[in-house]
């Protein structure tokens, strides 16, 4: 991984990940995931000493990066100690969210509507040589279903209602975190049972609405 100095230092980085811990983050492959991706190189240069801030930065096209501690939230809700084989990101922003799922899952499938941005991303993303991530231009509230089914599906902006597609793409067993609302958002996780979806509300959250049209 890229280290960098001073702000954007390893030591910073692990600070950050000290304070995603007194704030009730558990899961250790998650605390290690984080601590492993070093979250400056993915906004830019002007404001990468407050990468490790916990709060969400600007990346451009209107979008932003979730504050790590919203990172780790919906990352540890989604593996919750579990192996993942195949996992969907809807929203790809910047790629930090999914530069750290693919530290944990065995393949990671990441999407976005915004073509400029996303070739953005391949670019931050090429000198980190992720090699279980795939990146794709496509109507994320369509899901990815040439790739389905999932064991965990992680949205990266805010619905009104939880797209149907992403459920029908949710294998057994499998997991779904994705906030949901307007003005009042609420992160929700959706478990696949055998006897249908079973959704649970976990706390308010802020993010960018998740929006159908490809740019």
């Amino acid at each position: 991984m890229v280290s960098g100095i001073g702000m954007t230092s390893d030591r910073t980085r692990a600070r950050m990940v000290e304070r995603l811990k007194a704030r009730g983050i558990q899961d250790t492959l998650v605390l290690a995931a984080m601590g492993r991706v070093p979250r400056h190189v993915f906004v830019d240069e002007g404001i990468s000493v407050r990468a490790y801030e916990d709060s969400a930065l600007p990346i451009g096209f209107g979008q932003t990066i979730s504050a790590p501690y919203t990172v780790a939230r919906m990352v540890e809700l989604l593996f919750q100690g579990r192996k993942l084989t195949k996992v969907l990101e809807v929203g790809t922003g910047c790629g930090y969210q999914a530069a750290v799922l693919a530290q944990l899952a065995t393949e990671v499938y990441s999407v976005e509507r915004i073509g400029a941005l996303l070739e953005r991303t391949r670019a931050r993303l090429w000198p980190l040589m992720i090699r279980n991530l795939r990146l794709k231009l496509t109507d994320g509230t369509k899901g990815l279903p040439e790739a389905a089914p999932f064991d965990g599906i992680i949205v990266a902006a805010a619905a009104p209602q939880i797209p149907s597609a992403l459920l029908a793409q949710l294998a057994p067993g499998g997991r779904l975190v994705i906030p949901v609302g307007e003005r009042q958002q609420q992160l929700i996780l959706v478990e696949q049972t055998e006897a249908g979806p079973v959704q649970r509300a976990i706390e308010s959250v802020h993010f960018v609405p998740l929006l159908e049209q490809i740019q």
